[in-house]
């Protein structure tokens, strides 16, 4: 046998030596915690691509120069006349809402910034020959850079600033840097993001009665106390979202639809995710999907002696049930009588401005912030969602507490919020590259057991709720279940974003929906069609969900047991659990 010599510098220089690969995720790892997660070779593709475009487009750049003289002189005219609008704001900014916008000179100063923000969405937008990913990148950025300096921002230019200044002689800027400095020292700390007082999880909010029932390495499984005499046989499972405490949907009792539920007669169980910190990195999707989903629908069905299952999903809880429940159709499984979706996605090809994040660039970036750290941190994750509506997550509330000198009083939702969980490396990699980047789910390229599923294959009845203003799941892209399902689709429209639109509790004033049932071999709608013909209903969809589900289930009957020890699923101890107490 040849003897193989390798050359003295193979012997220094290994042909795989990973310390560059190292050395790039270190230095991607450091510049993400400048950049709130985005990648800045993204963006500079984006913009390269407008401006090289653009440069290129010499009607284009003629048409905005008609547009730049047509809002001076409109501007010129309306300074000089005076009365009306120049120009008005988007119906979702409420920045400039206030009368004394309305006066001189803050009426001018306003309406020219939006004469400015109009013409750079103009100008960022139908550009010949720009991808519709990099045109959308560029004209996000744009409003988040002129959001900086937005006149209600600034003391100088913002009336209701003044007047607070002359009511409180100046009390509101001492309030200010109270609360500045407060903020300051709390993020010194490590602490950013506190929780508010008044707010303890499992004594003000989370306070439903019921036992954890079940426990493994990643979930609490909650089954509810019975609240009637007699319940529906077939329990709900609900699987929230694990980027989210799963008591959104247990807040107070007021509003809480957990404890609704099992008023209604329901027996209730609910999944409590892990928080994972740096040792749970390598947890992934199939983890989630059979420590999670799986393990919980079968100790569900042990506990109540019931072959059928209403299962209800939260956000990315409902992409993990569909994940399931079209594994379950390919193998025959039967067990689910029903799946409820509220806010969740299964076609990730338009979901909202959260795609502005999501190409080969900077899914890459954020798996070397994660793969530094075994996570993708709260904050992190906080500050996309913040940066998808900046003028009120953001400089509003800057305006608000800085200049003004008010904190808002928090509430149990607030509260809530700010208890948030990390996400593990590999589960939010594959997340973001099998569903958002690939969209596998959609196409029939998901693998579950090293087999793919297909949305076709699920023909159990499904209701759906989308919200009107979600900027998370946007209700178009949560209606998509209509041709993806071989099922019959109960589709409701509620007005409210992503939370307050779920938690929606009878008798709150404000509320409305939409609601239509789609037959599973009906011919397709698509939004605007449904729109003109889904009828209208004042009130909270909570009433027709829980109505829709009592169709569907049996008589009522004596509630089962609380956890059933003798085949293994002990109670082991009260709800919440420990899991949702865990920083």
């Amino acid at each position: 046998m040849p003897v193989v010599i390798r050359p003295a510098f193979e012997q220094v220089l290994p042909e795989h030596d990973h310390s560059g690969e190292i050395l790039d995720r270190a230095a991607n790892a450091l510049a993400a915690r400048f950049t709130l997660g985005l990648s800045p070779a993204a963006l500079r593709a984006s913009w390269s691509d407008w401006a090289s475009h653009l440069a290129a487009s010499p009607g284009k750049q003629a048409e905005l120069m008609r547009e730049a003289v047509r809002q001076v002189l409109r501007f010129q005219l309306y300074a000089m006349q005076g009365g009306g609008a120049c120009i008005e704001p988007a119906a979702q900014d409420r920045r400039f809402a206030a009368e004394a916008w309305r006066r001189p000179p803050f009426n001018l100063i306003h309406q020219a910034f939006l004469l400015q923000q109009q013409w750079w969405a103009e100008a960022t937008t139908d550009v010949r020959g720009v991808t519709r990913k990099h045109e959308a990148v560029v004209s996000f950025a744009a409003r988040q850079m002129l959001d900086v300096f937005s006149p209600a921002n600034f003391m100088a230019t913002n009336p209701e600033v003044w007047q607070r200044t002359v009511e409180s002689g100046g009390m509101n800027f001492v309030r200010g840097a109270q609360n500045w400095f407060g903020d300051l020292a709390r993020m010194v700390g490590g602490n950013a993001n506190p929780h508010p007082q008044g707010f303890e999880v499992g004594v003000d909010v989370a306070v439903t009665p019921g036992k954890v029932v079940f426990r493994n390495r990643l979930i609490e499984l909650i089954q509810y106390a019975p609240t009637t005499a007699k319940v529906r046989p077939q329990p709900v499972l609900i699987t929230p979202a694990w980027i989210m405490k799963y008591y959104v949907l247990d807040l107070s009792p007021g509003n809480s639809l957990v404890r609704w539920l099992v008023d209604q007669g329901f027996t209730v169980f609910m999944i409590s995710w892990l928080n994972p910190g740096p040792e749970g990195r390598d947890l992934g999707m199939e983890d989630y999907l059979r420590d999670g989903q799986m393990a919980a629908i079968a100790a569900v069905q042990a506990i109540t002696g019931c072959d059928r299952v209403h299962a209800c999903g939260y956000c990315l809880g409902g992409t993990l049930l569909t994940i399931a429940a079209a594994a379950m159709a390919r193998d025959g499984d039967d067990r689910l009588a029903t799946i409820t979706l509220l806010a969740a996605q299964s076609d990730f090809t338009e979901a909202g401005e959260l795609t502005l994040f999501i190409n080969e660039s900077q899914v890459s970036f954020l798996e070397d912030m994660m793969w530094e750290q075994g996570y993708l941190d709260t904050w992190q994750m906080a500050g996309a969602f913040q940066l998808l509506r900046s003028h009120d997550l953001i400089w509003s509330r800057l305006t608000r507490e800085y200049l003004l000198g008010d904190r808002s009083a928090p509430n149990d939702l607030m509260a809530w919020n700010a208890d948030a969980t990390r996400l593990p490396y590999r589960m939010h990699s594959q997340y973001l590259r099998r569903l958002f980047l690939d969209n596998d789910l959609a196409e029939g390229r998901y693998k579950v057991d090293g087999a793919a599923v297909a949305l076709s294959d699920i023909r159990t009845p499904v209701f759906a709720v989308g919200t009107e203003t979600d900027h998370v799941a946007p209700w178009r892209s949560a209606y998509k279940i209509h041709r993806l399902f071989d099922s019959e689709v109960t589709f409701a429209l509620t007005n409210g974003g992503h939370n307050a639109g779920v938690v929606s509790e009878p008798g709150r004033r404000g509320r409305h929906y939409r609601l239509l049932e789609t037959p599973a071999h009906a011919p397709y709608r698509d939004t605007d069609a449904w729109l003109a013909v889904a009828p209208f209903h004042e009130g909270s969809w909570w009433g027709a969900w829980a109505a829709w589900l009592g169709e569907r289930s049996g008589p009522p009957a004596a509630p089962p047991p609380m956890g059933a020890g003798n085949l293994g699923y002990p109670i082991v101890c009260d709800a919440p659990g420990t899991y949702v107490k865990a920083p």
